[in-house]
């Protein structure tokens, strides 16, 4: 997959389908835009991924920042689904004030050589988000492309957004944040040294620190599993500080392995959160901490939504 990053100039030499728009999370909504110009490369069409860098939301200061994805999440699914562009438009004061009809004539058709959109029925682009999908439809003809308008899809009367995956998230209903994904939520990152306290219990544990960027759910534990070179292992998970052992107030995922003895510090994994179990909490001692920890472990070794990966 091609990316084009941080430049207004595309200049492609490709005539493309695109799909416009934040795609964060990459939720059923948006893998039904993504199948629309998947299917144009039937066509010799380029499938091509329209997004801003940043959102709009972060720009107008209507968002902190935290997204459903990290940019190389987001990189690694896109690619993995067959795009083969993906654009992370400038997204300035200037950028955003250019008229919806020049961001089609001038960027669209001149740049892109756009041949087919697939634009979600709340799309919105271009000064004041005046730019939607009537208004590409009214200039389907006069530029020649063909406009397919995607409707709202649904989980029984629910509309899947971003924003409801993200309520769901910060709820801690992480089955039901599957289903609205289409897969189950993940965190991926690079194992840290922790404070060696699980090897001194005789469980040691691989450690995340999450990028500021990446919305967590709530801090507790989580049945899980992990995805380590290509393979699928039964863990748990603990989402937050560890009040019990520091007072430092450093969010991390520290996770726990079933039958893995390698020292991996430095490599990439995927930790993959299947279902929350209980809050974190400050336990009086260790004891009580290991304690509890062997019931959540027991626990968490025969949850069938946890196996259905391995």
């Amino acid at each position: 997959m091609v990316i084009i990053t941080d430049t207004k100039k595309m200049n492609l030499n490709r005539e493309t389908a695109v799909a416009i728009g934040k795609f964060d999370g990459l939720h059923l909504g948006h893998r039904r835009l993504l199948e629309e110009i998947l299917n144009q490369k039937q066509k010799g069409l380029a499938a091509c991924v329209f997004t801003f860098d940043p959102a709009p939301a972060v720009l107008f200061g209507y968002s902190d920042g935290r997204e459903l994805m990290t940019k190389e999440e987001k990189r690694a699914i896109l690619a993995g689904m067959g795009v083969d562009i993906l654009i992370e438009f400038p997204l300035t004061m200037q950028t955003a004030a250019i008229p919806a009809r020049e961001f089609v004539t001038e960027i669209l058709v001149k740049q892109m050589h756009v041949r087919f959109i697939a634009a979600g029925s709340d799309l919105s682009f271009g000064a004041g988000g005046k730019g939607d999908a009537v208004l590409l439809k009214e200039m389907e003809k006069d530029c020649g492309f063909q406009v397919k308008t995607i409707e709202k899809v649904r989980l029984g009367e629910q509309e899947i957004s971003s924003t409801y995956v993200r309520e769901q998230l910060e709820a801690g209903n992480m089955m039901l944040v599957e289903q609205l994904l289409g897969r189950p939520y993940t965190i991926t990152g690079t194992v840290v040294h922790g404070n060696r306290l699980g090897r001194t219990l005789g469980m040691p544990t691989v450690n995340l620190l999450p990028p500021a960027a990446k919305l967590l759910p709530p801090c507790g534990v989580y049945y899980s599993s992990v995805l380590y070179r290509g393979k699928h292992y039964r863990a748990i998970s603990n989402v937050g500080y560890k009040p019990t052992v520091t007072d430092a107030r450093v969010m991390g995922v520290e996770t726990y392995l079933y039958d893995f003895h390698s020292e991996i510090y430095g490599e990439e994994i995927e930790v993959i959160l299947h279902e929350f179990k209980r809050p974190e909490k400050r336990f009086e001692s260790i004891e009580e901490l290991k304690e509890q920890l062997l019931q959540d472990i027991r626990e968490g070794y025969c949850k069938e939504n946890v196996k259905k990966l391995l």
